[in-house]
């Protein structure tokens, strides 16, 4: 990729373009069915603005409303059935291997099931987590359980594939981080569910529609077998459809996919790179002949059979995007009773300095972000427009001048909304009206990425925190009414085991003023200042040759005495299994959370603990959630799910 910056005047597309393309748009699974991922919106606010015609799918949710349906039940049940009758067919001519006995045994437990009562129960779940028995958490747990049963039931039928609810845990079996592994996949009938759901969900849509162009934004590791799934049915049923992907992943993988022929005469025509409003926009002019290829920034393409990687790289002018348009997405469908919007307000992170943390690879430039009037008008309108009160706000980390100006605006303004948003422990945030100020604005929930409470290893992180600061801005939030969410984790090369048990009595002494926690270990992520440079930090990196597609890597320590790989690992099981008991919650998702604190006006929720209901628990630490590969997701640190939008790059 050249090193050249350049930012192209986006007023040199036409406005009207000469000939308008019909898009398809498509998010794939898997990601958290509590709200719409704001990539897609994004996208389809360019476009549309320019006269293009966009139809936007959330596969994601559209695949969670059809596993939890009488339809696709029954279906999984005839779909089992057929296979248990050819492995007894197969027994009685020979024996059964081992793999086939352990299917057989899985296909008749789930048999065994009532397919009908189990579906009647799915539709009641779904009905509970879309309604006001959801704040019972009695029935929210109810309903919960449920998926995952439902869940278990249809793996059975994609053995030895295992599909869980919480989502971004699943497990085809192949490993993402290798070429030949993702491609077998594709073509697996067996274990990967994605066919069919792009069977059901996805080609009956391109053939109504008929696009000219489909996109596909492939955000985590999981979603790049769903994503490459949907690419590849699509290309071999209408191959005149001009496939083009992008998204964190894709973006990540820059430096591999021009190495994998397959890809490139079987899945996918075109990548966009980095952020992909204004790249798609120019792509759709290259292929209508309006632009030269050449002429598109953060595009990857074939021309004349080579890999072709143009040379511009555009940042977006967040100043002057429209406001993203989720017209067309199912709001009322995702499992929550009501509508949660994401919003961005900044891209990039405005620390930008964690050694440990490769969330900047998305993006080619700085920070940048939108004034806090401009932000404050965007909410409104969206609240406006889709009727919408609760916002998840999916930067990076918000900036505590932004959130000081918002607050007070969301406050004069009387905007009436309910937030959520990550955020970093900060000296500028220690005066206790700062807090009580963004809870008047809306503020419910925050997450803080601490990583560690132990204020050499932070030095060492490039983080800079400090404890007393820390301690204070999660007493402070506390106080105003703010539930607090802690990530950390052991590991960080040269760290000692008395520094890793200093993070571990952090949290139990300050346990009155988090609400919940997730610790995880250290992974050496390959974008990281630690993996291009592990010299200077005292680890070695071991790439393995079949891992040609590696998003992490595995490392050693050169010295002794700090906490190895496997020593964090140890842990961190330590950790859940004998300090955590009293902290487990019963609803696992952060927007559960955030609706019943909403809801409920207060971070004293005893309700929705695992432990016995009614007793103080004021500041509890919580649930281990899905260990997500974002982000992303969707937003912090590792662990949590990053929900931020790179537009289709």
């Amino acid at each position: 990729m050249a090193e050249g910056l350049i930012q192209i005047d986006g007023t040199a597309s036409q406005a009207v373009p000469s000939r308008k393309l019909k898009t398809l748009l498509l998010f794939p699974p898997e990601w958290v069915p509590t709200a719409p991922y704001l990539a897609l919106p994004s996208l389809t606010a360019v476009l549309r603005e320019h006269g293009h015609e966009v139809i936007q799918k959330d596969i994601n949710i559209e695949m969670y409303n059809l596993f939890f349906s009488d339809f696709f039940l029954i279906w999984v049940q005839a779909r089992m059935t057929q296979q248990l009758r050819v492995l007894k067919q197969t027994a009685q001519a020979g024996i059964l291997t081992e793999r086939e006995l352990d299917q057989q045994a899985s296909l008749e437990r789930a048999l065994a099931k009532d397919v009908f009562e189990l579906a009647a129960q799915a539709e009641r779940a779904k009905a509970i987590s879309q309604g006001e028995e959801f704040y019972d958490a009695d029935k929210l747990e109810w309903s919960l359980n449920t998926f995952r049963e439902v869940m278990e039931y249809i793996s059975a039928a994609y053995y030895p594939a295992s599909l869980v609810f919480y989502p971004m845990e699943s497990n085809l079996g192949y490993r993402p981080g290798v070429s030949q592994e993702v491609l077998a996949c594709l073509k697996d009938e067996q274990v990967n569910v994605y066919r069919d759901i792009c069977q059901q969900l996805v080609l009956p849509t391109v053939s109504k529609e008929q696009p000219d162009v489909v996109g596909i934004s492939i955000g985590t590791q999981m979603q790049l077998f769903a994503g490459l799934t949907m690419c590849r049915m699509i290309k071999e049923a209408f191959p005149q459809i001009h496939i083009t992907v992008g998204g964190n992943v894709i973006t990540r993988l820059q430096e591999e996919l021009p190495k994998t022929p397959e890809f490139w005469e079987s899945i996918f025509d075109s990548a966009i790179l980095y952020e992909g409003e204004h790249a798609l926009l120019w792509l759709l002019e290259a292929i209508s002949g309006e632009r030269e290829w050449t002429a598109v920034p953060n595009l990857m393409y074939v021309e004349n059979g080579d890999v072709r990687v143009n040379p511009e790289i555009y940042t977006e002018k967040t100043t002057t995007l429209p406001l993203p348009d989720f017209s067309g997405l199912p709001l009322d469908s995702y499992f929550v009773p009501v509508r949660i919007l994401p919003y961005l307000a900044t891209r990039g992170c405005y620390w930008g300095k964690c050694t440990f943390c490769d969330h900047g690879q998305g993006y080619f430039d700085q920070y940048r972000g939108k004034p806090a009037t401009a932000v404050v008008e965007e909410i409104q309108a969206l609240k406006n427009r889709y009727q919408a009160e609760h916002f998840l706000f999916a930067d990076e980390s918000y900036p505590p001048a932004l959130l000081k100006k918002v607050s007070q605006l969301l406050i004069d303004q009387q905007v009436n909304i309910h937030w959520t948003t990550l955020i970093r422990f900060e000296e500028t945030l220690q005066d206790p009206e700062i807090w009580k100020l963004a809870v008047q604005s809306g503020c419910r929930t925050l997450y803080y990425g601490m990583e560690s409470a132990n204020e050499r290893v932070l030095e060492l992180m490039d983080k800079h925190a400090k404890r007393s600061v820390i301690e204070n801005n999660l007493k402070e939030a506390a106080k105003a009414g703010i539930w607090n969410h802690v990530m950390a984790f052991y590991g960080f090369p040269g760290e000692t085991r008395e520094e890793a048990e200093d993070t571990r009595q952090f949290l139990l002494e300050n346990k009155e003023y988090i609400h919940s926690v997730e610790v995880f270990y250290f992974v050496a992520y390959r974008h990281t200042p630690i993996a291009r440079n592990p010299e200077q930090f005292g680890v070695t990196i071991h790439k393995q040759e079949e891992y040609d597609m590696p998003l992490d890597y595995y490392y050693t320590l050169n010295k002794s005495g700090g906490v190895s790989c496997l020593e964090a690992m140890q842990l961190c099981e330590e950790f859940y299994r004998n300090d955590f008991e009293p902290w487990a919650v019963r609803v696992n998702a952060r927007e559960h959370v955030f609706l019943y604190i909403s809801k409920f006006g207060t971070n004293r929720l005893p309700q929705i603990y695992a432990s016995e209901v009614g007793r103080d628990v004021r500041g509890l630490i919580t649930w281990p959630v899905a260990k997500m590969e974002e982000e992303s997701g969707e937003p912090g640190e590792p662990g949590m799910a990053r929900v931020v939008s790179h537009g289709l790059g």
